[in-house]
């Protein structure tokens, strides 16, 4: 989705002192300075699920920003005029549109073959970078066929015993002709091609083997609870090509339908000047604070998170300005970069604009996207209580230098510019009172255009609106060729049974180890969580809820737990990947920026990112845990968000070593402590007081280890921890 990026706030209008000195521009890789940092955007780039694209100018790049526009237009046009002929035939002209810029716009990053004086191929390689400036000839045939094969299905002419128009395309469903094969396998490369183009390797592989196990599937020995009877390749280009469940099923209908109006959004408030709205309002708002330094990078990456929805943008961001603070402030640069990763990260987990599988979900279950947002409103704050926590416990325990921001104040950036606000609760109100999303996100991007003329140096003429749209459909490229091609996996295991029969492996793996249902659920669960995690290392989120769902899902409906948190229990652990080792790309991006080592920035950045992994077990366990998904009466909402908290919050002072406000946690305090949280989070009555008590003994512990250190005449807090 778009990323909104501060990076023009860099160095302006926040300004930091250390003891007495102010920050200087230099310092802060200001202009002039030989080490400045790299601008942010293209630092993203370079972590992003998606690869960095082409630059494209002259007449390749006013022909790339014209298509983008048109079909910006278009679906801006299609919220509210839908075509007569259904969603599929939008999902196709969408399709056509999108699928043929990726060719142009990503470079193949293929390395040519260099040949011997004598004429033989040899494997050198040359540059990788070679096709990087403009589109090769052989990107142009790609276009043009990825043109053809998109539009193949409703073009009105016939093409021997197949075309015809939509209408006669639909009517050979389960029976395809000649041509409707031959372009069907065409359209699956181009597609595979185009998400190697932009995501790597590993997701085509992995449309690679569910394709093979849709076709080789009948040689497995019918013992085995993964064979089947085998689908031979016309039904398997059939079931890609023209059913509900292929290419043009649920995730490119929600990227055609919901993402692109969300990105195109997110360009609008970025280049209105939102994202160095909020970057200053975070500082502004924790100037004078001890930890406003932690505090400011917190707040940052939730702001932004709002409207951005990418965990390792978001991070590159808020770190461009964030980081000189925290580095003045004393912060090593594993810490910082762990805080602004779990920052980060919280993009794609915080409303109203939640990461793509979001809306995957509510197409899914059949519910509003307002519902979904919902589920997710009290694990956002828990996760965010988390990473505050941690910072005040950092703050305290590692002796961080107060540091003074100078960035005016929060009152009067609110009055001037608090307007940015306004179109996110235009989102929000919409939403309730039972607008689509579609609707709802394109008068929130009208507003927000209209408002961007309150600030003269961010108004929204039509040069930059013209760029604000392109930029919008130009970072749904690669979304739209992973829903697309995840229809490859969709429709492999709707055809062939993969998702039951993979569910009753899982479940059959944890009743191996015990019969009790609870703790068979609480095995299911964790196995689930392992699995999502290391499927998340290899594909993008989007994907990975995709696969998750189909295959995990399952086997969690299967024991009884109730669909949304299904849902979201594979939703936060696909999320999740962007912080977890080893690939970790949030983490890898903060490390970048702050130039520490990444293996203990990684674990930095779990260490904050905890309360992350555990709330989405705690709501899979117990029905009391729905109420952290909003669900139930207020009682069961309070009930397990009161739980819950306290139990993130033991859980910080045990990962941290530290309780705020009292002193070091010993080692027997941080056991009983982290004890304590895990009891809280199995939301049943006994455990939960079990982890009240343990939380006591917790705190006990660390008074009665001040009061020895007193006694013995030894240091009870760091420097600087008295100033509170």
């Amino acid at each position: 989705m778009a990323q909104p990026s501060s990076h023009d706030a860099a160095g302006q209008g926040v300004s930091v002192d250390g003891a007495t000195t102010r920050l200087p521009a230099e310092e802060r890789g200001g202009p002039g300075h030989p080490c400045r940092a790299p601008d942010p955007r293209d630092l993203a780039a370079q972590f992003e699920d998606e690869k960095p694209g082409r630059t494209l100018t002259g007449r390749v790049g006013l022909l790339v920003t014209g298509t983008t526009v048109a079909i910006a237009l278009f679906t801006l046009v299609q919220a509210f005029r839908p075509l007569a002929q259904g969603s599929k035939y939008y999902l196709i002209i969408f399709l056509a549109g999108v699928l043929p810029i990726v060719f142009l716009a990503y470079p193949s990053g293929l390395r040519p073959l260099r040949r011997t004086a004598t004429g033989a191929p040899t494997g050198d390689g040359g540059d990788a970078r070679a096709d990087r400036g403009r589109p090769t000839a052989a990107d142009w045939l790609l276009a043009a066929a990825a043109l053809v094969t998109c539009l193949y299905p409703v073009l009105p002419f016939a093409l021997g015993d197949g075309g015809g128009g939509y209408d006669a395309f639909l009517d050979r469903q389960g029976l395809l002709a000649g041509p409707d094969v031959v372009m069907g396998t065409v359209l699956l490369l181009l597609l595979l091609e185009a998400c190697r183009r932009t995501t790597g390797w590993i997701l085509p592989a992995v449309c690679l083997a569910f394709l093979g196990y849709g076709y080789y599937g009948g040689l497995l020995p019918q013992g085995w609870p993964v064979a089947h009877a085998g689908l031979d390749f016309d039904q398997l280009v059939d079931a890609f090509y023209n059913s509900d469940s292929g290419f043009y099923g649920t995730p490119l209908d929600v990227a055609a339908t919901y993402i692109v109006l969300f990105t195109i959004y997110g360009a609008v408030l970025d280049l209105s000047g939102a994202g160095r709205f909020f970057v200053e309002l975070s500082a502004a708002a924790f100037r004078r604070s001890r930890t406003a330094a932690g505090r400011t990078a917190v707040a940052s990456g939730f702001l932004l998170g709002t409207v951005s929805g990418s965990g390792a943008a978001t991070t590159v961001s808020i770190g461009a300005v964030t980081w000189p603070i925290l580095r003045r402030a004393g912060y090593p640069a594993e810490r910082a970069g762990g805080m602004l990763a779990a920052a980060g990260v919280g993009a794609i987990l915080s409303p109203p604009t939640l990461g793509a599988a979001a809306f995957i979900i509510a197409e899914y279950l059949g519910v509003s996207y307002l519902q979904v947002l919902g589920w997710a409103t009290v694990p956002t704050i828990l996760y965010y209580l988390g990473i505050l926590l941690s910072v005040e416990i950092d703050a305290r325990r590692s002796g961080v230098r107060p540091v003074v921001i100078d960035a005016g104040s929060a009152g009067r950036l609110l009055l001037r510019f608090g307007y940015h606000f306004l179109s996110l609760f235009v989102i929000i109100g919409l939403l309730a009172v039972g607008a689509s999303a579609t609707r709802a996100v394109v008068a929130a991007t009208v507003l927000a255009a209209a408002l961007s003329f309150l600030d003269r140096r961010h108004r929204l003429t039509p040069p930059r609106l013209v760029a604000a749209l392109s930029a919008g459909v130009r970072g749904v490229l690669a979304v739209s060729a992973v829903c697309a091609a995840a229809g490859i996996i969709t429709a492999t295991t709707t055809r062939t049974g993969l998702g039951p029969q993979a569910a009753a492996l899982l479940v059959g793996g944890a009743q191996a180890l015990a019969s009790d249902p609870t703790v068979v659920l609480a095995l299911t669960a964790l196995l689930a969580a392992v699995a999502l995690s290391l499927l998340g290392l290899a594909v993008p989120v989007t994907a990975s809820f995709v696969i998750g769902w189909v295959i995990i899902g399952p086997a969690l409906l299967h024991l009884g737990v109730a669909a949304p948190a299904a849902a979201m229990f594979v939703f936060y652990f696909a999320v999740l990947s962007e912080v977890s080792p080893p690939t970790a790309l949030a983490a890898v991006a903060a490390a970048a920026v702050t130039g520490g080592r990444l293996v203990p920035t990684m674990w930095q950045t779990l260490r904050y990112a905890l309360p992350a992994y555990l709330i989405p077990i705690a709501f899979v366990l117990t029905p009391t845990g729905l109420g952290l998904l909003g669900i139930g009466g207020p009682g069961r909402i309070a009930a397990a968000g009161l739980a819950s908290a306290l139990g993130v919050a033991v859980l910080a002072v045990a990962a941290g070593g530290w309780l705020p406000g009292v002193g070091p946690a010993g080692v027997p305090e941080r056991i009983c402590g982290a004890l304590a949280g895990l009891a809280l989070l199995w939301l049943e009555p006994v455990p939960v007081a079990a982890g009240v008590l343990l939380a006591a003994a917790t705190v006990a512990g660390v008074l009665v280890r001040r009061g020895s250190a007193g006694r013995t005449g030894g240091p009870t807090t760091t420097p600087g921890e008295d100033d509170k």
